[in-house]
């Protein structure tokens, strides 16, 4: 396939004249490049889960629109029986995973716009519902350049960067929140060395990071996931660059499993571990990352997923939690749309969001 054709395409899109969610397939890359049209709540759940979408941005995205499109579907003539169906789309959706928390927040945002406009008619609040998910999406794209423009500051040209995962275009609506300061030092020419994970077991570093970055002409080199130690002791890494699905209240930050690793190894070599959040993935009721559930997933991604025949005996136990926390001591900064925040972070994030959203926090 060619390369250059995956940065034209939308992760997430809505065809509101079929009533279908349309997916770009993340399970197929890099080899197929697929467009899913779901039509169903079910449809979207199991894309969720099932990782045909993925990252905290998009998932967000991805269930706001499938809700809308539920609440689209509804024949209720009566706003309490509307809502119901609206509720019960809400909960199916948001039991898909259970660590990002842009799913809640995007779900719990378009609850909020339908209390709003709980006093439309039905097709006007169906309306309001479908400019709730288009306001969520066009936001992302806004608050992922501003992060990028954060990040970019903390960088200088010719820096070598270490990701892990994939917190990129793919993850979001546009730009990705760790590689949107790649996406634009490459377009002033920082010359940025870019170091991949390849991120087991589901292989999105080597999958949907080298793709997108090789796709933008970035200088990008996969690594498996036990190297970056190696290319840190060689001094090509001056600064890590990660993404998050959730900031607890004290900086802990849950991410891809791998990611606290990371973090430690970036410590021992004195190389500064930046986290990119945008503000909705800071959970101010999460005290510590202790709190954070972690997703635990099938055994068979460890052991079968990119093999023709299993790779461990059979019957063997397999722990595979697909997060990680990493300890806010470990993180010289957390870089929101809003700025760059660090430690005490226990204060600076409290702080922060008091400052941008004085009535939420």
């Amino acid at each position: 396939m060619e390369e250059q054709k995956i940065l034209g395409l939308e992760s997430v899109a809505l065809d509101d004249d079929n009533n279908a969610l349309i997916l770009l397939d993340q399970t197929l890359l890099p080899n197929e490049i697929k467009l899913l049209h779901l039509t169903t709540v079910d449809e979207v759940w199991e894309a969720i889960y099932e990782l045909r979408v993925r990252g905290a941005p998009a998932i967000g995205i991805a269930a706001a629109y499938g809700l809308y499109l539920a609440a689209k579907k509804s024949s209720s003539d009566k706003f309490e029986n509307f809502q119901s169906e609206f509720n019960a789309a809400k909960e199916r959706l948001a039991s898909s995973r259970p660590t990002a928390v842009n799913l809640f927040w995007a779900l719990d945002r378009m609850a909020a716009c339908l209390q709003r406009n709980r006093q439309l008619p039905l097709v006007e609040l169906k309306a309001s519902l479908r400019q709730e998910a288009d306001d969520i999406k066009a936001e992302d794209t806004l608050v992922n350049k501003a992060i990028g423009e954060f990040a970019l500051s903390l960088l200088q040209p010719g820096n070598g960067i270490l990701t892990h995962c994939n917190a990129g275009q793919l993850a979001t609506s546009r730009y990705g929140t760790a590689t949107a300061p790649m996406y634009l030092g490459q377009e002033r020419g920082y010359n940025f060395k870019v170091f991949a994970d390849e991120t087991r077991p589901l292989l999105q570093g080597a999958r949907l990071t080298t793709l997108e970055l090789s796709a933008a002409g970035i200088d990008v080199t996969l690594i498996c996931d036990n190297m970056a130690a190696t290319v840190m002791k060689n001094g090509w890494i001056q600064a890590v660059l990660v993404g998050c699905d959730r900031v607890a209240a004290n900086g802990d930050t849950a991410n891809k499993i791998g990611t606290a690793g990371v973090a430690i190894l970036a410590h021992n070599f004195n190389i500064p571990f930046y986290v990119c959040a945008p503000s909705p993935t800071i959970d101010l009721n999460c005290p510590t990352g202790d709190d954070i559930h972690i997703e635990l997933r099938k055994p068979e991604e460890v052991s079968e997923k990119w093999y023709t025949q299993p790779m461990a005996p059979k019957g063997v136990n397999i722990y595979n939690p697909a997060f990680d926390v990493t300890d806010n001591r470990f993180i010289t900064a957390i870089v929101t749309e809003f700025g760059v925040i660090r430690p005490p972070y226990q204060q600076t994030l409290a702080q922060t969001l008091a400052r941008v959203h004085p009535t939420s926090t």
